[in-house]
C-alpha cells in the first residue's frame, strides 16, 4: 500500500501531513470536496504529521524565493528526510507546485504528485491550518502571509535584471509620442498665424523655429530693423532673417486683434517648452544607452537600440533573439500577411531607420539588412551578459558592416571577423581596466566623505551629549584656577576674610533695650 503524504507551504513554515485511507479518498473525489469545508471530516482525513516552522522573516523569504525557483532548500530537505519513510517507493508525495515535485524527486528520490485529490487536500489544508497546528490562531498566520507577501514583492522588483530597460523602454516611447505631439501642435501653429503672416511658411521649414519666431514676431506690424538681430539669433542666418523682415512688410496676411495673439504666443511657448524637454529627453536617452546598451548604441545609434529593445521587452529578450528574428522585429504584420497571401516577406523591420539600410543600393539592400542584423544580435549579446559594458565591439562591428558596404559598391574584400574580432578584445580588456580604475577611485572618494562625514556626526553628538551639570563643574574649576593663580605667581596676598558686620537693629529694638538698662540701674 503507498503512503500518501502532502506537502504544504506557508508563510510561518513547512508543514507535513499524511492521508489516511488512501485507496477510498483516491477514488472518491466528490467525498473529498466536501469534507474539505468540514473541519470535523477532514480531521479523518488529514493528519498533521510534522511542523517545521521558520526561524525568522529572512528564512521565510530566503524558502519563497527558492520554492518558486523550483530549489528544494536545506530546511524543505531536512524535514522531508527526517519524517519520511525510509522506502521511498513506498511513499507518494503531494505537492501543488510542479516544479518543486520534479526538483524533489530528482534530489531526494521521492515519487511527487500534483492535481486532481491532491489539489482538493491543499485546499482543505490552506482553509483549516491555523487549527491544524498548535499555537498559531488565523489572525498570526494572515499577518506572516501578508508580512512575507510585502518582502517576496519587494525583492522581486528589487533584483529584476530588466529594471534599467524599463528606464529606457519608457524614454523611447515617451519620445516617439512627443515627436507626434510636437508635429500635430506645430502643424496648429502654422495654420492659426497663417492667418495674419503666410509668407513665414515658405521661408522656415524647422517646426521649432516656427514657433519660436511666432512667439517673438507677434504683430508683424510692429517687426522693425531693432529686431533684425534677433531674429538672426533665431533663425541661425542673416539672409534668412533679412527675408522675414522684407516679406513683414508686404504680407498678404489679415490683421489680428492683440487677444488672438496673446493665445497664438501663448500656445506657441508651450510647443517651445515641449520641444527643449524632447531635446533634453534624447540626451538623457543617449546616456542610459550608452550605459546599458554601448555596443549596440555604436553600432546602429541609440533611438534605433532603444526601439528593438523597447520592442522585445527587454536587453535579455533582445539578447536571446536569433538574427533572423532582429531582421524583421517590427514587421510583424507584414510578414504575416506575406505568409497568408504567399506573397513575398519582409526584408527588414526596426533596422531599417539605421543609415546602413538607406545607403545601400536597392538590389543590396536585403543583403545587408541580413548582415547587420547578425552584428546587432551579436552587439546585444555582448551588452547582456559582459560584466563591463564598453563600446569597443560595437565600433568594431560597425567597421565591419561599413567594409561590407564598400565590398558590395566597389567590390574590395573586408577584413576576416577572427582579425576584428582578436583586435576588439584587446581593446575591450585595456577599456575595461581602464573602467575599473576610475570606479575603484570613485569608490575611495566616497568612502573618505562617508568616513569624514561620520566622524563630523560623531563629534556633534558628543557635544550635544554633555549635560548642563558637567558644564557647571567644568566653571567652577576654570574659577578656582583662575583664583589660585595669583597665589602661585606669588605676586599678591591671599585675600584676608573680614568678620561679617552685624545688622544694625531696628529703632523700636533700640529702645526697648535702653528701658530695660534704666530698669536694672534703678533696681
Amino acid at each position: 500500500m503507498v503512503l500518501l503524504h502532502v506537502l504544504f507551504e506557508h508563510a510561518v513554515g513547512y508543514a507535513l501531513l499524511a492521508l489516511k485511507e488512501v485507496e477510498e479518498i483516491s477514488l472518491l473525489l466528490p467525498q473529498v470536496e466536501e469534507c474539505v469545508l468540514n473541519l470535523g471530516k477532514f480531521h479523518n482525513v488529514v493528519r498533521l504529521v510534522a511542523f517545521c516552522p521558520f526561524s525568522s522573516s529572512q528564512v521565510a523569504l530566503e524558502n519563497a524565493n527558492a520554492v518558486s525557483e523550483g530549489v528544494v532548500h536545506e530546511d524543505l530537505r531536512l524535514l522531508l528526510e527526517t519524517y519520511l519513510p525510509s522506502k521511498k517507493k513506498k511513499v507518494l508525495l503531494g505537492v501543488g507546485d510542479p516544479k518543486i515535485g520534479a526538483a524533489i524527486q530528482e534530489e531526494l528520490g521521492y515519487n511527487c504528485q500534483t492535481g486532481g485529490v491532491i489539489a482538493e487536500i491543499l485546499r482543505g489544508v490552506r482553509l483549516h491550518f491555523h487549527n491544524l497546528v498548535k499555537g498559531l490562531t488565523d489572525l498570526s498566520a494572515c499577518k506572516a502571509q501578508l508580512g512575507l507577501g510585502h518582502s517576496y514583492s519587494r525583492a522581486k522588483v528589487k533584483f529584476n535584471v530588466n529594471r534599467v530597460d524599463n528606464m529606457i523602454i519608457q524614454s523611447i516611447s515617451l519620445l516617439d509620442q512627443l515627436d507626434k505631439d510636437i508635429n500635430t501642435f506645430s502643424m496648429r501653429v502654422r495654420e492659426w498665424y497663417g492667418y495674419h503672416f503666410p509668407e513665414l511658411v515658405k521661408i522656415v521649414n524647422d517646426n521649432a523655429t516656427y514657433c519660436r519666431l511666432a512667439q517673438f514676431i507677434g504683430n508683424r506690424r510692429e517687426l522693425n530693423e531693432e529686431k533684425l538681430e534677433k531674429l538672426e539669433e533665431i533663425t541661425m542666418d542673416r539672409a534668412k532673417a533679412k527675408a522675414i523682415l522684407d516679406a513683414s512688410r508686404s504680407s498678404m496676411g489679415m490683421d489680428i486683434s492683440a487677444i488672438d495673439l496673446i493665445n497664438i504666443e501663448s500656445f506657441s511657448s508651450r510647443v517651445v517648452s515641449l520641444s527643449e524637454y524632447r531635446q533634453s529627453l534624447h540626451t538623457y536617452l543617449r546616456s542610459k544607452m550608452s550605459q546599458v546598451a554601448p555596443s549596440l548604441s555604436a553600432l546602429i545609434g541609440e533611438a534605433v537600440g532603444a526601439r528593438l529593445i523597447a520592442h522585445a521587452g527587454s536587453l535579455t529578450n533582445l539578447a536571446k533573439y536569433p538574427a533572423s528574428t532582429v531582421q524583421i522585429l517590427g514587421a510583424e504584420k507584414a510578414l504575416f500577411r506575406a505568409l497568408k497571401t504567399r506573397g513575398n516577406t519582409p526584408k527588414y523591420g526596426l533596422i531599417f531607420h539605421s543609415t546602413f539600410i538607406g545607403r545601400a543600393a536597392a538590389k543590396n539592400k536585403g543583403r545587408i539588412s541580413r548582415y547587420l542584423a547578425n552584428k546587432c544580435s551579436i552587439a546585444s549579446r555582448i551588452d547582456c551578459f559582459s560584466e563591463v559594458p564598453t563600446s569597443v565591439f560595437g565600433e568594431k562591428l560597425r567597421e565591419q558592416v561599413e567594409e561590407r558596404l564598400s565590398f558590395y559598391e566597389t567590390g574590395e574584400i573586408p577584413r576576416k571577423n577572427l582579425d576584428v574580432m582578436k583586435e576588439a578584445v584587446v581593446q575591450a580588456e585595456e577599456a575595461a581596466a581602464e573602467i575599473t580604475r576610475k570606479l575603484e577611485k570613485q569608490e575611495k572618494k566616497r568612502l573618505k566623505k562617508e568616513k569624514k562625514r561620520l566622524a563630523a556626526l560623531a563629534l556633534a553628538s558628543s557635544e550635544n551629549s554633555s549635560t548642563p551639570e558637567e558644564c557647571e563643574e567644568v566653571n567652577e574649576k576654570s574659577k578656582k584656577k583662575k583664583k589660585l593663580k595669583p597665589q602661585e605667581n606669588g605676586m599678591e596676598d591671599p585675600p584676608v576674610s573680614l568678620p561679617k558686620s552685624k545688622k544694625k537693629k531696628a529703632p523700636k529694638e533700640e529702645l526697648a533695650s535702653d528701658l530695660e538698662e534704666m530698669a536694672t540701674s534703678s533696681a
